[in-house]
């Protein structure tokens, strides 16, 4: 184990996505010292992944170009990738962490040239894309990725592949001995901003995710209409390549049930409202949404946004919470049956593709968090303790807007916290 680094008037952010880069770089601003630690080999967590934001409809690097050179200009920040959190000990003013941290196999001489993965043939399922296409086992996670810097799967270590990797590199910034790290770090206070994973949606048994290949996820949807998706941005049929101009969102899937989550997602409406643009954006008066719904959630400045689609004449809405979904095994079309609650009427329906909005589960689930830490009945970080404090979507399920809002709300407690603790040392 390395020598413990940091002190008792630092921040340690736990996650690296859109609120934890938040909740670090307004700390960090305000001058105090700053350890950002996220699981993965880049910062960004699912805003990343985003093809646009709602409402306007913008890319993400409208946000995350600002927190990125916020932070590459900021010294008070130490950022950490592929660490993650294993223990933490102490009080308020006084904690130690404990960090592992995964081996990346390449240091940080790398220039991203890109001439490793080049070198290998392995491939490994992309994980930027959730899996629906894959890339060369030596990789730059996505275009924006910070840090800029390319990553070996484990699975070539040790082969051939790796080997041309290194031979490769004209750097000599590959690595193929670096080891799992441990390091504990003497902190003042914590903020938990460890985001969220989208609901597995092969759980719910009646809609067949895990059967149908026609049958994909809001957040599989957005990466395949993004230009740098699996699809170069054509929306496709995963069974047949066949374009898919007939789509069905199904919203609540997962949310707002005693058998799945509890809790209503807050996103999905909009996340669906936002994705019949891009059905019609790609095949213009040609394109039919059609959005099964208990009720639509579009509150505040959102409702704009969904009175714009009801006006969309490509877009249709069904009162409806959808019972089953079966497959046409002659057309290949996924036929969606319930009843329409505002008439009463069953349908069966066929679609080209049907696009389930899963809910948000907390990602720190599955965490060993400290005693003091208290999850609500959903998993989200209820209390923290005096000195630990939840941010974005580890505190509930919230939009990109109110997570940023709500983790800059964690960085100033953290900040009071740190205060308090440098007036005690100091009398």
């Amino acid at each position: 184990m390395s020598a413990s680094i940091a002190t008792s008037q630092t921040i340690l952010v736990v996650g690296g996505g859109i609120s934890g880069m938040t909740a670090a770089l307004e700390a960090a601003e305000c001058g105090k010292q700053v350890i950002l630690a996220e699981k993965l080999p880049t910062l960004g967590g699912r805003t990343a992944q985003l093809y646009r934001y709602f409402p306007k409809m913008c890319h993400p690097t409208c946000g995350l170009e600002i927190n990125l050179r916020r932070l590459k200009g900021n010294r008070n920040v130490r950022v950490l990738t592929m660490a993650e959190v294993s223990a933490i000990s102490g009080t308020r003013g006084d904690y130690t962490a404990t960090l592992k941290i995964a081996p990346r196999y390449v240091t940080e001489k790398c220039t991203a040239c890109g001439d490793c993965g080049k070198a290998v043939s392995a491939e490994i399922p992309n994980a930027y894309n959730y899996g629906l296409d894959k890339i060369k086992a030596a990789y730059l996670p996505h275009g924006m990725a910070y840090p800029q810097r390319y990553v070996l799967d484990p699975s070539i270590v040790g082969t051939p592949d790796g080997e041309a990797a290194k031979a490769a590199c004209k750097v000599g910034a590959i690595d193929l001995g670096m080891q799992e790290e441990t390091i504990e770090l003497k902190v003042g206070a914590v903020v938990w901003a460890t985001g969220w994973k989208p609901y597995d949606a092969a759980k719910i048994q009646p809609y067949g995710y895990d059967r149908f290949a026609n049958v994909i996820t809001s957040v599989e949807f957005e990466r395949m209409c993004d230009p740098h998706g699996p699809t170069g941005g054509r929306i496709l049929r995963p069974s047949d390549g066949k374009e898919a101009k007939n789509v069905a969102f199904i919203q609540c899937a997962g949310s707002r049930d005693e058998n799945h989550l509890r809790h209503c997602s807050r996103i999905c409406c909009m996340a669906s409202l936002k994705q019949t643009q891009y059905v019609r954006e790609a095949w213009g008066d040609d394109a039919k949404s059609t959005i099964y719904y208990i009720d639509i959630r579009a509150i505040d400045r959102f409702e704009d946004f969904y009175r714009k689609v009801q006006q969309d004449a490509t877009v249709g809405f069904v009162k409806s919470k959808v019972a089953k979904i079966v497959q046409d095994e002659k057309t290949g079309d996924v036929v969606l049956h319930g009843v329409d609650t505002e008439g009463y009427n069953r349908y069966a329906t066929p679609h080209d593709l049907a696009v389930l909005a899963v809910g948000m589960e907390p990602s720190i689930k599955g965490v060993k968090l400290p005693e003091d830490i208290v999850l609500d009945s959903s998993g989200f970080i209820e209390t923290a303790g005096e000195g630990m404090f939840s941010a974005g979507c580890a505190t509930n399920a919230l939009d990109v807007n109110r997570a940023v809002q709500n983790a800059t709300a964690a960085s100033l407690r953290a900040i009071q916290v740190i205060n308090k603790t440098a007036g005690t040392e100091a009398a």
